[in-house]
């Protein structure tokens, strides 16, 4: 009996990434004022960057029904295979929740199993991934949904957000806190912490980010036995310099990168740089 992976595109696999990962994507939904896109579909990354620069308001996500679920999960079951699903995380949509009434519904039910990732963006991915890692090596689902519920906890996300436009425009922060963060070069630092995406911090100059990513490696030290994930949005030259820079200083070897998509994308703009990994604790 074979394993399939399957994952929501908030993971930010491109279908070209998912594809060479024989992983299965889900997509997701994105409404720009009142017009619904189909995330990785009929809208690019690039032109979700392009159209919200142009919007009015920001753009949200809209979760999945259980139906939809269903038509994702049941060709898989009905292949006889075993699926783990790794869904973008129970805190940020109610997505999770109609998968798991999905689950009831579907014939087969008993070999899917779902996994709260807990994460969403490349840290989402980066939880796809190890499932790649451990189907090829012949882990069960049931074995690989109970290693990616141990790990789920030890993801770190970072990113470092470019433009406070959008944050004002979310009414995240006030139209003076953004005009004086903006004079003074301000970058707020976002994180995932127990399963949302929270502000953290924020930095004066982008010289800054370096010693901060490294002091954050610090207290939460990388486990390279896993891969790193670096993503940004729309800034892929800025990106690789601080790649090049955290993976040097730490002795990363094993990573890869994406572009952010909708989840971060749309309260951060372009502009925002980050990464993900697996913490040793």
């Amino acid at each position: 009996m074979a394993v399939q992976i399957i994952t929501d595109s908030t993971s930010d696999l491109t279908v070209r990434e998912a594809e060479a990962l024989n992983v299965h994507l889900i997509h997701m939904r994105v409404i720009f004022e009142d017009v619904v896109y189909t995330d990785g579909v009929d809208i690019t990354k690039e032109e979700f960057y392009a159209r919200q620069a142009e919007a009015k308001v920001l753009p949200k996500t809209t979760q999945l029904n259980p139906q939809e679920y269903c038509d994702a999960f049941q060709p898989l079951l009905d292949s006889g295979d075993e699926v783990v699903a790794i869904l973008v995380s129970s805190k940020l949509s109610g997505s999770f929740q109609s998968a798991c009434i999905a689950k009831e519904m579907l014939e087969g039910g008993e070999r899917l199993h779902l996994v709260d990732s807990l994460n969403a963006t490349i840290g989402e991915g980066l939880l796809v991934r190890e499932a790649v890692r451990m189907r090829d090596a012949g882990k069960s689902a049931a074995e690989i949904a109970a290693a990616l519920e141990a790990l789920r906890g030890r993801v770190r996300f970072i990113a470092f957000v470019g433009t406070l436009k959008y944050l004002k425009m979310g009414g995240r922060i006030s139209a003076s806190t953004a005009a004086l963060g903006t004079m003074l070069h301000i970058s707020p630092v976002v994180a995932v912490v127990d399963g949302e995406v929270k502000a953290v911090g924020k930095l004066r100059g982008s010289q800054k980010i370096l010693a901060y990513t490294l002091d954050f490696a610090r207290e939460y030290p990388v486990d390279t036995r896993h891969c790193v994930v670096f993503g940004h949005s729309r800034c892929q030259e800025t990106m690789e310099t601080y790649r090049d820079k955290v993976t040097e200083a730490l002795g990363i070897r094993d990573h890869v990168w994406d572009e952010l998509g909708a989840v971060i994308g749309t309260h951060a703009g372009p502009g925002c740089y980050g990464l993900a990994y697996i913490g040793l604790k």
